[in-house]
Order: C-alpha cells, then structure tokens, then sequence
C-alpha cells in the first residue's frame, strides 16, 4: 500500500499535549526572534475524527474532498491515507502571462501551457501517488485546456450541465466519463445560490447529444450548498436524481455514480450537526436507491473536514487611534473615547481569504490574558494592505493591544491557503502539523494494519484529536479504504 503520510510528515505528540501548547512553543521561539510572520497550527488528528464520524454518519458515501477547500500538504496527504478521493476544479484563473507549462506534455508533443489552478491542483494530488480514478474534475464550466490537460494526466470523471461543455469534453477528452449537474428549478426546496446545472426539462436532450456524440454518462451530480441541506430539499434532490437515471438508462447510459455535492458544516455551532443532516440523506437514498441498486454514491465535504483542525496566528504590526465623536459631549471627554485600528501580518489576500468565500470572520483569541481593570475599547482588525481595501473585521471589542502582541483565530482551515492568483506581496503563512499518538495509531487501525498490543487495540475508541476540546469519543470498525470509483 502506499504511504501518502509517514511521521515525518507531522509532529507526532503525546496525549495531553494540546494544539495551545504548540502555539505557546511556535510563539515563544518567534518572539525571540522578532518574527511576525503569520502561521498555522493544524491537529491532523482532528480530520482523522471527522472522517471516522463522516463514514460511521454516511457508511454508503464515498467523500471527495474539494482541493480548492484547503491544499495543504498535509491536509491532502492524510486525506489520502485514509482513502478520500479529490475533486478538483478551476480556481482563480491566471492570465497568459501566468501559464505554467505542464511538466507531463503528452508523448511526441509540445509542452501544453496549461493555467496554474488546475495544474497546481491535480499535480499535488498526482505528485504524492494519488491515481487518476480518485480525482473528480468537478467544476462545470471548463476551459478546452484544462480539459485537455485531465485527459494527459487520465482523470477522466468530470460534470458538465449544458451543450456548450458537452461538446468540448466529446472533442478534447472522448474517454471521460461524465456526471450531469441538475439545478435549483429541479429542486424546489433549494436554496437561490445553486446556481449551476441543467433543469429537468433540458436533461432529457443533454442525455440524447451525449449518445449521438458517444461521450459517456455515468450519473448525476447535485450541490446543495450549506444553506440547502434540509430534509425536504435533500429528499427532492435525489428522487429529481433519480428521474434523470432513469432517462439516461433508458438511452443506454450506464447510469451508476450520484454525487451530492458539500455543504457539511465545520463547526458544532450550526443548525444541524452532521448526524441530523445524514439522517436525511440516508431516508433519501434508501427510498430512492436503495442497497444492491448497483448504484456508488459520492459526497464532497470541504469545510466539513477541516475548518476546526486549523489555528491561525497573526502579529500586530501597526496600530491606529482614532478618536470617537459622541454627540453633546464636550471636547474633553470625546477626547477620552477612542477607536483601535490593528493592523495584522496578513489579511484578506492570504489567510484570510475565507472572507473572499462568504465565510464569517472567527472571534479572536488574545494570547496574552489581559489585565481585569484593562479597559476595552471599540476596534477594528485591518490587513497589511491598507485601511480600507483589506478589511478584515469590525465592531469588535478588545483591550488596548501593543505592536507585536499575537491574536488566535480558531477554525480557519476552509479557504484560508491563499491562491497564488490573489494580489497579495506577502508570503505565504506555514503550517506546522501536529497529531496525538492515538490518531496514528487509529489510522493504522482503520487501514487494517493489525496493533502489536492490547493498548494499541483499545486507542481507537479513544479521543483522537490533541485540540483544546473533544467533541465525542468514536469507535469505528474501519469500512472504507477505496481503490477508486470508476
């Protein structure tokens, strides 16, 4: 089997020793230092309990994770060692003059220049020794380069929701095998932001145009988005998935793959956890393609996977006071109120780019504990690139900080990897990875790489995650290590 993590991946840790006590050791050795670059602290082991919650949750679903969520090595090789496949899709597109050439050309041919996104994405799933049946080209909108650039490297699962993409996927790429995105007007219950795929009505000829063009159909792909995962709307997305299956059956598709998109929330603190939401999807595919249907079901969990296994540190590095204007008072004591603008060592063109994705600033942590008499005034968090275009937080409340004090953001590994394309001067923040000695030894459970002793046995039903605190406790019979899917 091939090992996509090994130990010196990551910091392995002992029980007890928590993801605060990493950072008090990073901030400690940067102080010294005086270095004010930002920085990552990533508990494996907390992707290691969300996928055994996410199999014991959907045991029938496949996931897939979306690379674009977060491209970090070590997020990509743990995923991959416990058997996740990847989708990819077209992120941030460069312009001309920021082509990359492809280092794989094709046999006897130029080396096509193909756009950084797509390259970056499939190339650092590929490079590690992922295979091609695990990578999903799940974008729908597709340029002929990309396209071309998953047929040389054999990726061949891809969607597409119109004629306009169908056509160029018969000419650039004959052998893919397609998934048929459907839309809102399918689904009545969705929410206005599913905006890609096709409507029943159209599905019909699409299904027709890709016979007579004899490019292969194998299933239906829906994104119900995290605002969309009700009972209702889930049970009338799959039963519209199941309409078309039965169109395109008809027709001499082999109909056999569903993929129900993401949408699975980070975090505890939302409507519904993810056992609620799975209930439903497990209602919806027992009703509508049940067990023995022949039919494999994917999933593409991104937020849901590593949004609370990533802290982030950043320095003040300015500091601006402005005074507040407090209508009838006089000169004197509008002088005493003031507002703080902190300027941090990264904004919304690096880690904190998941404001760009419509994702709510996280509260942040002070490292140092404050004084109690301290009092808190009215602030405002900025990036390095200026007080009006980098803005990362308002409104807050926060006792009066000093040039090099450090904050804590907690759950920001969703679309927080800053994408080469956003115009940003400062360099990349690094991550250190982090994972308790229960979570390896759990993993090496789950691959069914029997444990040399009694106490080995016993860690998987223990906490696996070295973080401030523990959700559950999970015991999971491992059930899942996929070779591919097609």
């Amino acid at each position: 089997m091939n090992r996509y993590l090994k130990e010196s991946n990551f910091l392995m840790v002992e029980e007890g020793f928590t993801t605060r006590d990493l950072l008090e050791n990073l901030l400690g050795e940067l102080c010294q230092e005086s270095e004010q670059q930002a920085f990552f602290v990533a508990d494996l082991g907390d992707i290691v309990k969300k996928h055994l919650r996410f199999l014991k949750a959907l045991p029938r679903v496949k996931p897939y994770f979306p690379v674009k969520c977060n491209s970090s090595e070590g997020v990509i090789r743990l995923l991959a060692e416990l058997g996740a496949g990847f989708a990819c899709a077209n992120k941030h597109y460069k312009p001309d003059p920021e082509l990359v050439a492809d280092p794989h050309p094709a046999p006897g041919g130029p080396a096509a220049r193909v756009p950084f996104s797509l390259q970056a994405e499939i190339s650092r799933v590929q490079g590690i020794g992922v295979p091609a049946d695990r990578i999903f080209y799940s974008s729908p909108c597709k340029q002929v380069a990309h396209i071309r650039y998953a047929a040389t490297h054999g990726v061949r699962l891809m969607a597409f929701d119109n004629q306009v993409e169908l056509s160029k996927v018969a000419r650039s790429h004959p052998r893919a095998r397609l998934l048929l995105g459907i839309t809102a007007d399918s689904i009545p219950s969705a929410h206005p932001s599913m905006t890609f795929g096709t409507t029943l009505k159209s599905c019909q000829h699409l299904l027709e145009t890709a016979k007579e063009q004899a490019v292969e159909v194998v299933g239906v792909s829906f994104h119900l988005g995290s605002r969309g995962l009700e009972p209702q709307a889930l049970a009338q997305a799959v039963a519209a998935a199941q309409l078309v299956f039965d169109m395109g059956t008809e027709l001499g598709h082999h109909m056999h793959l569903l993929d129900i998109g993401g949408g699975f929330p980070g975090t505890e603190d939302t409507r519904a956890p993810l056992e609620e939401i799975a209930a439903g999807i497990n209602s919806a595919l027992d009703l509508y393609f049940p067990e023995g249907s022949g039919v494999d079901v994917v999933a593409r969990p991104g937020r849901y996977y590593v949004t609370s296994a990533f802290t982030l540190a950043v320095s003040i590095t300015a500091l601006e006071e402005i005074p507040m204007e407090q209508p009838g008072s006089d000169e004197e004591e509008c002088g005493s109120k003031k507002s703080l603008v902190y300027h941090l060592s990264d904004g919304i063109y690096g880690a904190f780019s998941c404001l760009l994705f419509d994702s709510p600033c996280p509260q942040p942590r002070l490292h140092k504990r404050p004084c109690p008499e301290q009092p808190w005034h009215s602030s405002s968090l900025r990036g390095p690139g200026g007080p009006g275009e980098d803005r990362i937080a308002d409104g807050l409340r926060l006792p009066l900080l000093h040039l090099g004090d450090w904050l804590l953001f907690g759950n920001m590994g969703a679309y927080s990897m800053p994408a080469s394309s956003l115009p940003s001067t400062e360099p990349q923040p690094r991550v250190s990875y982090t994972m308790s000695c229960m979570a390896w030894k759990a993993i090496q459970l789950f691959q069914e790489k029997p444990p040399q002793t009694e106490d080995d046995r016993e860690t998987l039903c223990t906490p696996l995650s070295c973080g401030w605190e523990m959700a559950e406790t999970l015991c999971v019979t491992p059930v899942f290590a996929p070779a591919g899917i097609i």
